[in-house]
């Protein structure tokens, strides 16, 4: 196995790690930036859920890689959505920047599967 694509797997499942548990916990700094962004506490859970399952087939796509090339374009595409909600808000650009890096990150870590072959 690459190991570029352990390093990514690991690294984008240890963020989503940590934003995914403060949505599905309802924390109130998660909460308050989410209401800052316009996103309901349940779709707030429903992405924390997402990330859970992008996690998980993250891991899992380790062994298979079909499952950690969806996972990762579905990261990619989560992500993709969070820049339009900061740029919507008129959020400054590191916040906006931070989903868009990690849209690369996952983007990259699909194409690396795909070469791994």
């Amino acid at each position: 196995m690459h190991i570029p694509v352990i390093a990514l797997t690991v690294i984008l499942a240890a963020v989503f790690v940590s934003t995914s548990v403060p949505k599905l916990a309802g924390k109130a700094q998660m909460r308050q930036r989410m209401d800052r962004l316009g996103v309901s506490p349940g779709m707030t859970r429903v992405l924390g859920v997402l990330e859970v399952a992008a996690i998980a087939g993250l891991l899992l796509g380790l062994i298979w890689a079909p499952l950690g090339i969806a996972a990762a374009v579905g990261i990619a595409l989560q992500m993709v959505g969070a820049v339009v909600y900061h740029v919507r808000v008129k959020d400054p650009a590191a916040e906006t920047l931070t989903p868009a890096v990690f849209a690369v990150a996952a983007v990259a870590l699909a194409v690396l599967h795909v070469l791994k072959g």
